[in-house]
């Protein structure tokens, strides 16, 4: 279904488009899409976003592959300032909140959300969310295999679910784009289909994987600096 798909960087094409958001509507509804890999439901006034996996980067170093330690640091960083930076209620979390096997960043989640207790989030569990039910137990967390609310379903992979427009992440999705000179950029992207749309991971180190929209589908590139509609 997913295939490599290059776009060209028209650079002079996209300078009047390079912003920290975008506005989208989809099913009615506004959705302001943040170069930060994450969107907001403004009527809900609910943050989403995807893929976290926290304690990848422990993970890898126990097994003796060299990642830098800040990396981890980085994602509560990045993850604070969306928080705080941002009106919201409520934070849907879209699956692989963590990186499999239990490790210090379990309890270092928990004593990062202990420092927004006026705000609630949601974990929808994804297939790296292996840990005991115990494990999830907070004032202001909630875990569901799905979640549903108003025309949208909160799912960890892709699915179809009729009458709801499925949001979910799971594929890290990313698209090509060449330009002239031989560059070539591989850059994490929103995917808009006609039934769902595909987050990009949040958390460093997750990798990407490209993904072949078409020609009704709608894509939004993130850069550290900007979100930049190409499709």
């Amino acid at each position: 279904m997913y295939k490599i798909t290059d776009f060209p960087i028209l650079w002079l094409r996209f300078a009047a488009q390079i912003m920290d958001h975008i506005i989208h509507k989809q099913q009615g509804e506004e959705l302001t899409l943040l170069r930060e890999k994450a969107l907001i439901w403004e009527k809900k006034s609910t943050l989403i976003l995807a893929d976290l996996h926290l304690g990848k980067i422990t993970h890898f170093r126990k097994a003796g592959i060299a990642l830098p330690k800040a990396a981890e640091k980085d994602n509560f960083d990045r993850f604070s300032y969306l928080l705080l930076n941002h009106d919201v209620q409520e934070i849907i979390i879209l699956g692989d909140l963590f990186h499999s096997d239990y490790n210090d960043q379990w309890p270092a989640f928990i004593e990062f959300i202990g420092h927004f207790p006026e705000l609630y989030f949601h974990l929808v569990l994804g297939n790296h969310d292996i840990l005991s039910a115990d494990n999830y137990i907070s004032p202001n967390l909630t875990t569901h295999s799905t979640y549903s609310a108003g025309p949208f379903i909160f799912t960890h992979k892709p699915e179809d679910h009729d009458g709801y427009y499925n949001m979910c992440g799971h594929i890290h999705p990313s698209i090509i784009m060449n330009g002239k000179g031989l560059q070539r950029l591989r850059l994490p992207c929103f995917h808009f289909t006609h039934n769902k749309v595909i987050f990009p991971a949040f958390g460093a180190f997750t990798g990407t994987y490209n993904v072949s929209p078409i020609e009704e589908d709608h894509v939004f590139v993130t850069t550290d600096q900007s979100i930049i509609k190409v499709l």
